[in-house]
């Protein structure tokens, strides 16, 4: 259950909310090729994830086909963190594949709005996996209100495509760290080193 409380302060642009910290939680699953191994790879994997998360409603009981419906939330998710990031990859037709796919998970897990005194929530009316996948899109659909939704990205640093929150001053940040944003840096060196030698470039 995702909630805005009436009357609290709106948080600096750089405090990451509850919310934001659920989206990470589910982008920061996948393998990334240097070490991190994928959390949603069938479905004892993924009950393993979810008996650690407490929003997410703790241990619930997962099946394989859950798991791979998880990677395509989880996948296209990261597809906008990308596009948020200005990666050129990910724009064009992958993002309108995900966005359409995110329509099309929006229609299939639907969110109540709860009204109460002390502020509005956002919560899935589901119980078990739907649950998750609808607490997953009442944490995007309350960020995504306020004017800081593009500052959720994804690292830009293949294949690493972390999600982080950007915090610098201008919402400018294009890495998850300093070591990402160099290695990167490193790579476009390179690059200009053999084609200025005459030496074919790396793909």
């Amino acid at each position: 259950m995702i909630t805005a409380a009436a009357g609290s302060p709106k948080p600096s642009p750089r405090t990451v909310t509850p919310t934001v910290e659920t989206v990470l939680a589910f982008v920061n699953t996948r393998a990334d090729g240097s070490g991190s191994r994928e959390l949603f790879g069938d479905g004892d994997s993924f009950a393993a994830w979810l008996a650690e998360r407490d929003e997410f409603g703790g241990e619930t009981v997962v099946t394989d086909a859950d798991a791979a419906v998880a990677r395509e939330l989880r996948d296209a998710l990261v597809i906008v963190l990308l596009a948020h990031s200005g990666d050129e990859e990910s724009l064009g037709e992958p993002l309108l594949r995900a966005e359409r796919h995110l329509r099309r998970v929006g229609a299939l897990y639907p969110l109540a709005t709860v009204v109460t005194a002390s502020g509005v929530e956002l919560a899935s009316p589901q119980s078990g996996v739907p649950r998750v996948f609808g607490t997953v899109l009442a944490a995007v659909t309350t960020f995504a209100q306020s004017s800081d939704w593009g500052r959720i990205k994804a690292c830009r640093n293949p294949p690493c495509h972390f999600g982080f929150f950007d915090r610098t001053r201008n919402g400018g940040g294009l890495y998850c760290s300093t070591g990402c944003g160099s290695q990167v840096s490193m790579r476009k060196h390179r690059q200009r080193q053999r084609r200025g030698s005459g030496a074919p470039s790396e793909a």
